[in-house]
């Protein structure tokens, strides 16, 4: 079955760097488009990055610039490097698969100093 597991949250000080990771099993990432959400305190849950399965990525305004997504086909991992981080980037952070809407469990992110 289809299993999403994240990892690589944690408490970070403002202009620093994280490397999430979204371990996949179950199919392969890199024939499925896989997204990167968050969901902060008090908020909807919101797009942060997708990539589609030739490479191309696409990101929300407000991590344009600073986050990066990708995968590594041979560890069927998805990732997001999230640098310069910010107060506001606090949040629970999930992976997703588009087809079939699967997510994991979600790993926090917490930046303050």
């Amino acid at each position: 079955q289809v299993q999403l597991v994240e990892s690589g949250g944690g408490l970070v000080q403002p202009g620093r760097s994280l490397r999430l990771s979204c371990a996949a099993s179950g199919f392969t990432v890199s024939t499925s488009v896989m997204r990167w959400y968050r969901a902060a305190p008090g908020k909807e849950r919101e797009l942060v990055a997708h990539i589609w399965t030739g490479g191309r990525t696409n990101y929300a305004d407000f991590v344009q610039g600073r986050f990066t997504i990708s995968r590594d086909n041979a560890k069927n991992t998805v990732y997001l490097q999230m640098n310069s981080l910010r107060p506001e980037d606090t949040a629970v952070y999930y992976c997703n698969k588009q087809r079939g809407d699967y997510w994991g469990q979600g790993t926090q992110v917490t930046v303050s100093s």
